[in-house]
């Protein structure tokens, strides 16, 4: 059991906008800075990049899909985290079969509607993959860094997200360009 008394959680009806900005602008500022390293990622495979254009379409595919999925796992945990009845090795059990899953199934359509769109079955592959893996991943780190937030005593609405957010932006652009690198050089 997760004993929550001690976190101050962001409250919009009742929270000062001092108090808002003083939750908030931590785990954004932790992000922005994060994110500068995702462009500094994304430039290590500029080899890649350089010799298909079709590569860079689908940077903003994959980081989203992956995003979309860890977020929300994060929404859910967290919102369970504040029942204080959550159990984390159920999550922890459940959520990345589920990545697996949804990993699975969004990497065969995006296979299927890239090899039909361009043509280009290993271009097709690389992005499936990267779906794959980077889907599958997700809710492990949303998990993750929700629990560790809560742990801090840090309300996990406010600032796993935006970390889990970019962690996993992070991931999918090195599972991207890895795979993409491997089968496209």
């Amino acid at each position: 059991m997760n004993n929550n008394t001690n976190i101050v959680y962001a409250d919009d009806d009742t929270g000062s906008i001092g108090l808002l900005l003083r939750l908030r602008i931590p785990p954004l500022f932790l992000g922005l800075f994060l994110g500068f390293g995702i462009s500094i990622l994304t430039s290590r495979f500029e080899e890649v990049l350089a010799s298909n254009v079709h590569v860079a379409f689908f940077i903003p595919f994959i980081v989203y899909i992956a995003a979309a999925v860890g977020n929300q796992t994060h929404a859910i945990y967290s919102r369970d985290l504040k029942s204080a009845h959550t159990k984390f090795r159920n999550y922890l059990i459940k959520e990345p079969i589920l990545g697996m899953i949804l990993g699975l199934i969004f990497g065969v359509i995006s296979t299927i509607a890239i090899n039909v769109w361009l043509q280009n079955f290993m271009l097709a592959i690389s992005v499936g993959l990267s779906v794959l893996f980077a889907v599958a991943i997700a809710p492990i780190i949303a998990i993750l860094v929700t629990e560790v937030l809560n742990d801090l005593h840090e309300d996990p609405a406010v600032g796993a997200a935006p970390i889990a957010t970019v962690i996993q932006d992070m991931c999918s652009v090195i599972i991207y360009g890895i795979i993409s690198s491997s089968l496209l050089l």
